[in-house]
């Protein structure tokens, strides 16, 4: 089964705990802290290749958790950072967000990488805590935990000609011809179920891509058929060969379904290149029809997929259309800035039973701070202080013993 879209959960891992130790060395009176630092989370990373064509591997693995960091030992030694964990996707696999639909990335490029989850920073151990006046701190920092995403991916393929057509309109026997692919080919409608992707060898060392799509028939682009279900894969061709079976249809009937719904779709594909072929020309009749009305469409050929006449002119002004296409691109160049706006260290809203206060570094803080410890809740506490916390609220009206809510603690209020 081809699966180009899933929804996969995300989890990348928790950094490691820092480490509480004291320096126990002969002929040292006073060792000090020497608790090392706790290793970096794994993050969960999207990374292209060409290796794979399909979303198939992901269809019943769609919840990945990374590894969590090492704890920090004694003698100033840092926790192991827990190894990437790396989800191979096809090339022009884009990411959207499951919530917003936003698009993230577009992994267009063999290599491409992206970062769904970062892992937690690892928690400082109790040596990094030493000053002038606390010389032997007895708490340390627990990793900070590891984000969260839930992201839905969408294959798009990567051809540089898409083969478009009515069923058994001959699509996969030409693409099976032209290159290495070898799809499903019989004579009942939708025989391909879907899309393939063959690389053309030209001469000169010259090639391309091109897909074949499921047929399409009037009313895909309302979701008629199985037209709709992959169209987005010609979303990216260069050109557009519309194949033709002229022996159970009218040519102009034809050409007018395909491009009324090509255009239903997306108003892109009305300023796509496009090349006409008439298939099957080994029968006699297919050539009977070209002989009276073929001159009447702009640019049109004839071709037969199974004895090859006419394939090779086709593939030639097919890469001709390509190296017109690829010319006619211009990158536009947009300078742009980066407006740099002030974003303050924390915010505070009311709640029902007292506030909330938000912040990157404050929920960080936070997070990493371990509550079992008295010591450690102390070092928050004067932190808070440091930040202007305690001076915001106490100007909001927060009286002693008020709630306050950050990120997922409750703390307690009280005057400075």
């Amino acid at each position: 089964m081809f699966i180009d879209r899933t929804r996969i959960r995300v989890t990348a891992g928790d950094g490691g705990n820092g480490c509480i130790a004291f320096r126990r060395e002969k002929y040292v009176p006073f060792g000090g802290p020497s608790g090392g630092d706790g290793g970096r989370g794994s993050d969960i990373i999207l990374a292209a290749t060409q290796r794979i064509n399909s979303l198939n591997h992901l269809r019943f693995h769609s919840i990945w958790k990374g590894k969590r960091g090492e704890h920090g030992l004694g003698s100033d030694m840092a926790g192991k950072c827990a190894e990437d964990v790396i989800i191979e996707v096809p090339v022009g696999t884009v990411v959207h967000d499951s919530e917003t639909q936003e698009i993230l990335a577009d992994l267009s490029a063999d290599g491409a990488r992206y970062v769904l989850a970062k892992g937690g920073s690892g928690g400082r151990g109790n040596s990094r805590f030493t000053n002038s006046t606390h010389q032997a701190p007895g708490f340390a920092e627990r990793g900070e935990p590891g984000t969260e995403a839930s992201v839905d991916l969408e294959l798009k393929m990567i051809a540089e000609v898409g083969i478009a057509g009515l069923p058994n309109a001959g699509k996969s026997t030409l693409l099976s011809r032209i290159s290495a692919a070898r799809p499903k080919i019989a004579d009942y409608p939708f025989t391909t179920l879907s899309p393939n992707l063959g690389v053309v060898d030209l001469s000169d060392f010259r090639s391309f891509t091109a897909a074949d799509i499921p047929g399409i028939i009037e009313g895909a682009a309302q979701g008629k058929g199985l037209g709709l279900e992959f169209l987005r894969h010609i979303e990216r061709t260069k050109v557009i060969l519309i194949l033709i079976d002229p022996s159970f249809e009218s040519p102009s009937k034809t050409l007018r379904t395909l491009e009324h719904e090509l255009a239903e779709y997306s108003d892109e594909f009305l300023e796509r290149p496009r090349v006409i072929a008439f298939s099957k020309a080994d029968l006699p009749e297919v050539r009977a029809k070209y002989a009276k009305r073929g001159k009447t469409f702009k640019n049109a050929h004839l071709i037969s997929a199974a004895t090859g006449e006419g394939v090779p002119e086709l593939l030639e002004v097919l890469w001709a259309t390509i190296e017109r296409v690829k010319a006619g691109v211009v990158e536009e160049v947009v300078e742009s800035y980066q407006e740099h706006e002030h974003e303050p260290a924390f915010k505070i809203g009311r709640a029902d039973d007292g506030f909330i206060v938000e912040g990157k570094r404050l929920v960080k803080a936070v997070r990493m701070t371990d509550f079992s410890n008295d010591e450690a809740v102390r070092y928050l506490d004067r932190k808070l202080k440091k930040m202007g916390v305690y001076k915001a609220l106490k100007r909001l009206g927060a009286t002693e013993g008020t709630t306050i809510h950050i990120d997922d603690a409750e703390l307690e209020y009280h005057a400075e």
